[in-house]
């Protein structure tokens, strides 16, 4: 019988004791990361290799458009087959290994990721089934296998949602065993994926409502100019939290890491909402006024900067736990020596 006793949060992956402050004595990234997979549900276990999957399916079909030289535009696009297939097994890796650290009965956090993880498997194989037919995969009613392929893609948004919806409170009601800055950082992703997803519902929304009333065309261009918004939110769960549980493998302070974070989050933030005024207002993140465009800009350099500090930091600490001068190449590390 499954057990239903909280998880326990983790700071660097699945593992057994709560974690405050940094990571130490000979702990590494790459135990960390073989934790995620070792010591997590079969489910999650489950999860990543579909994800692995879904993602290679993105990959095959970009190496179909790079040598077939097909159209990158429109909805009958390969583009679309293969920006599903990568954003899908993506996600799903991230709301994985991001639930990884809530503190919530296993069983259910075993049926929400089991139920994400179908739909992450089914949205992007339809769109790709509809995409090697040759007819769109939204917004299509043209025939009553086309209109169920489009109800189906609804109906899997909904499920997305709430599979979130779900997450998201365990996240704002949890997380005492986390440390302060993987707490916030975890809260923000969930909360900016809701925004993701909200944004993918008024998509669907707009273009169901143009299609029904006999302007396709104008259903895919409406949808389609909320996609920015939508990629950028949609990632939040990944660069923000990322970054915090590297920050675990520095010997800084909490104090540190958490100003760190919560500027990261700032940046974030800051590309959000830039981004999501801009799609409203009908004007391109890529051919954006000089005021916006400069605020996307260094929201992007400051989340950069945050990384390259932390992983500059993180491989000191590295160095320095297995004796290695800085300088010096891997192949010059000197064994270490445990005592007792």
């Amino acid at each position: 019988m499954a057990s239903t006793r909280p998880e326990t949060n983790r700071e660097t992956g699945p593992e057994t004791r709560p974690q405050t402050g940094s990571e130490t004595g000979r702990d590494t990234v790459r135990r960390a990361l073989g934790r995620i997979w070792s010591a997590d549900l079969p489910v999650a276990r489950v999860a990543y290799v579909t994800a692995a999957a879904v993602f290679t399916s993105g990959l095959v079909h970009l190496g179909v458009l790079l040598v077939s030289g097909g159209s990158w535009e429109g909805p009958l696009s390969m583009r679309k087959a293969m920006t599903f297939g990568l954003s899908f097994g993506l996600t799903l890796a991230t709301v994985v290994w991001a639930t990884s650290f809530l503190t919530m009965p296993r069983r259910s956090r075993g049926w929400l990721l089991g139920a994400f993880t179908v739909v992450c498997v089914v949205e992007p194989a339809l769109v790709t089934m509809q995409a090697w037919r040759g007819v769109p995969s939204h917004f299509n009613f043209e025939t009553g296998f086309d209109t169920a392929v489009s109800m189906s893609l609804a109906i899997g948004g909904a499920v997305i949602i709430l599979t979130a919806v779900g997450f998201t409170v365990a996240a704002m009601v949890g997380g005492a065993a986390m440390a302060r800055s993987m707490r916030v950082a975890v809260r923000f992703g969930f909360v900016i994926l809701l925004v993701a997803l909200a944004t993918g519902a008024v998509m669907i929304a707009r273009g169901v409502a143009q299609a029904r009333t006999g302007h396709a065309q104008v259903a895919y261009t409406t949808a389609g100019a909320l996609k920015p918004l939508h990629a950028v939110a949609m990632h939040a769960i990944l660069v923000v939290p990322g970054l915090a549980w590297l920050l675990r493998f520095t010997n800084w302070s909490e104090a540190r890491r958490v100003r760190l974070v919560w500027t990261a989050i700032a940046s974030y933030a800051v590309l959000t909402v830039v981004v999501g005024v801009e799609v409203f207002a009908g004007i391109s993140p890529l051919n954006a006024p000089p005021v916006p465009a400069a605020l996307s800009l260094v929201a992007v350099v400051a989340l950069a900067c945050i990384g390259g500090v932390a992983l500059s930091a993180v491989l000191r600490e590295s160095r320095r736990r297995t004796g290695v001068p800085a300088g010096a190449s891997p192949g010059d590390e000197q064994p270490v020596r445990e005592i007792g």
